[in-house]
């Protein structure tokens, strides 16, 4: 096919460990693109309502979109699933070449039901699709689990996703590791994976990939690529990664220090890429076709736990496991890091969770070991929780692996005065009393709390322009529809699967033109916002059906009812009443009612309520076509 597409998924039923290949109809390539578009759309209609998260029923789907595998810049590959974190739609995204090599295999994308009676991976080489035992594997981190894999396999070729203990004992934020440093994060991706007894996925293609205008896309790729090379931001990113936000972060007063109590760290110095830069940066690498280069491979060389490689230590790690821990060691910082990629959880979250238990121990309502301090600082008290949640082998362990929305509803004691958590996600590292618009962002996002569904800081803190005027920081007028129109931006362009810091740089024109360029079509620029808001409203759909209302969209006391008291943005908090404000102002910017629900018109904008089902059967290619085409 010359459009950027393979035409085709790749259907595997691991309970009866049997395949198929299911054609892409037009109709979803044109409504809904790829990425998060097939992923919402094929959640809503191969999922029934109320499906159990690590149960048979749910989906666990590899995605792709027609500029992955292409030399378009910075594109990455699209996990989805019903999240067993928060119930909710799950989209989560990993660089890497994982996804150029389900195309190179021959597919759009991987998707997997039931669950198997034992342990197995699997192993896809174009169009051989091999059920193996993971046994053997099975109990091993993740790291060594795609080493084991590659050396059953005898080839250094495959690329592999696994996951770690973790996902195996499914603790509710593990993640997918995609060969040694990249990840799909956030939401608990592993831990359906691991529900499914599914160890890992190992893919090897021989196929190419065929765009319909190449003059015009080599065109648009250099022009993307040039954009790249012009933007700040991207610059920033190749010299030190998302370690150089970590100074400014704290300098603005939004580094999240001590479980969000702070937003301001007294040892930022430490911690940052200064820091990182002196004891672990020793090379750069990228992910595959990516000019902008941010990962910096190094080595913990000194120290008590030396030596090991690292990646960057990122922004998100560094504020998670380092100042919200009021861990000043960049060495430890690392080393935790490592300890959760090895372990297969999200150091998002992990961080977030290790906070909550060090405050509620200051509290009195955990007990430690006579041995370990579960006290903030502590680094020995960090990895002693790591390990009991990934192995689930004591009872803190397993209270803690559920996140801090249920351990808080069982600890109770007013413990959810420092829950810090949307809908079950635990917040990431940018704390938001200062930030009413990043608030809005995190309170009304798809997945739960999260950093990539619109930065308004950006707006608020770092000096972007809306409609060419600056942002008040503090004032919550304009960022209801700021809000709303980044999530749709950033959701259409989800579908293509574009990294975040390809998107600093190139703009909306350009990425129009890798698309219309790939896929033969003439869609305007304004298309990209209008996709968005398709999936959007989709994604809200479901979100609805899976239980989510009005309530659901709300903030963390400790950010709406507790006064930051040290930093630059001491004073602040974010109001129930002007939270309230610009949730009102949000649903009605979106067409939904006062209870969050899209309207009949809202539906019909958007062309929901005449959408095509993706049914199986009807999409099912007959072995008479697959013999053909073989």
């Amino acid at each position: 096919m010359n459009d950027g597409y393979m035409g085709q998924f790749l259907y595997v039923d691991l309970e009866s460990q049997t395949t198929q290949k299911l054609n892409v109809p037009g109709w979803l390539k044109q409504n809904y693109v790829g990425g998060k578009g097939f992923g919402a759309k094929l959640l809503n209609d191969l999922t029934p309502q109320g499906v159990d998260p690590l149960g048979p029923d749910n989906l666990l789907m590899f995605l792709t979109g027609p500029l992955c595998s292409t030399t378009a810049p910075a594109m990455r590959t699209c996990v989805v699933c019903k999240s067993p974190a928060t119930n909710t739609f799950l989209d989560s995204y990993v660089g890497g070449r994982f996804g150029a090599e389900i195309k190179y295999a021959g597919y759009d994308g991987i998707i997997i039901r039931g669950i198997s009676q034992e342990p197995v991976y699997l192993w896809i080489e174009d169009e051989r699709v091999a059920f193996r035992s993971a046994k053997k594997i099975w109990g091993s981190d993740s790291l060594t689990a795609n080493e084991l894999i590659k050396q059953e396999l005898n080839s250094e070729e495959p690329t592999i996703a696994t996951i770690g203990q973790a996902g195996e004992n499914k603790v509710l934020f593990s993640m997918i590791n995609c060969e040694y440093n990249r990840q799909a994060g956030r939401g608990g991706a592993g831990a359906i994976m691991g529900s499914k007894k599914l160890k890992g996925v190992a893919i090897r293609g021989t196929n190419s990939v065929n765009v319909n205008q190449p003059k015009r896309f080599l065109a648009a790729v250099k022009q993307a690529t040039a954009e790249i090379s012009a933007a700040g931001d991207c610059q920033a990113l190749t010299v030190a990664g998302t370690s150089y936000s970590v100074p400014w972060s704290s300098e603005v007063g939004l580094l999240p220090y001590k479980n969000h109590s702070s937003q301001h760290d007294p040892n930022v110095r430490k911690i940052d890429d200064t820091a990182q830069d002196k004891h672990l940066f020793l090379g750069k690498s990228a992910c595959l076709g990516c000019p902008i280069r941010c990962s910096q491979m190094g080595a913990v060389r000194t120290g008590k736990y030396a030596p090991f490689v690292t990646d960057i230590v990122e922004y998100e790690s560094v504020a998670m496991l380092g100042s919200n821990l009021a861990i000043s060691n960049i060495r430890d910082i690392a080393y935790l890091t490592k300890l959760c990629d090895t372990f297969g959880m999200d150091s998002i979250s992990t961080g977030g969770v290790i906070a909550f238990a060090f405050e509620a121990m200051e509290k009195g309502l955990i007990k430690a070991p006579e041995e370990v301090a579960l006290e903030f600082g502590s680094t020995k008290g960090a990895e002693y929780l790591i390990r009991s949640i990934a192995l689930q082998e004591n009872e803190l362990g397993k209270l803690l692996g559920q996140g801090v929305k249920k351990a808080s509803e069982q600890l109770g004691h007013n413990t959810s005065d420092y829950a810090v958590h949307v809908k079950g996600l635990e917040i990431p590292g940018w704390g938001v009393r200062g930030a009413p618009g990043m608030g809005l962002a995190y309170a009304t996002a798809d997945r739960g709390a999260c950093h990539q569904r619109g930065f308004v800081i950006g707006y608020e803190h770092g000096g972007a322009l809306y409609q060419g005027k600056p942002v008040s920081p503090h004032g919550i007028e304009q960022k209801a529809e700021i809000v709303a129109g980044e999530q749709d931006y950033l959701a259409g362009l989800d579908t293509l699967i574009k990294c975040d810091f390809g998107s600093f740089g190139i703009s909306a024109q350009t990425y129009i033109d890798l698309l219309n360029s790939a896929t033969g079509q003439k869609w305007p620029v304004g298309f990209i916002d209008d996709l968005g808001g398709r999936i959007w409203n989709l994604v809200r759909l479901f979100n609805i059906r899976e239980g989510l209302d009005r309530k659901s969209d709300t903030l963390p006391k400790r950010l709406t009812h507790q006064v930051l008291e040290d930093g630059p943005q001491k004073g602040h908090r974010i109001k129930p009443e002007d939270l309230e404000r610009m949730l009102n102002e949000y649903y009605k910017i979106r067409n939904w009612n006062t209870e969050g629900q899209p309207t009949t018109k809202c539906i019909g904008l958007y062309g929901l309520n005449e959408d095509h089902e993706f049914k199986l059967k009807e999409q099912q290619i007959s072995l008479e076509q697959e013999d053909t085409e073989t």
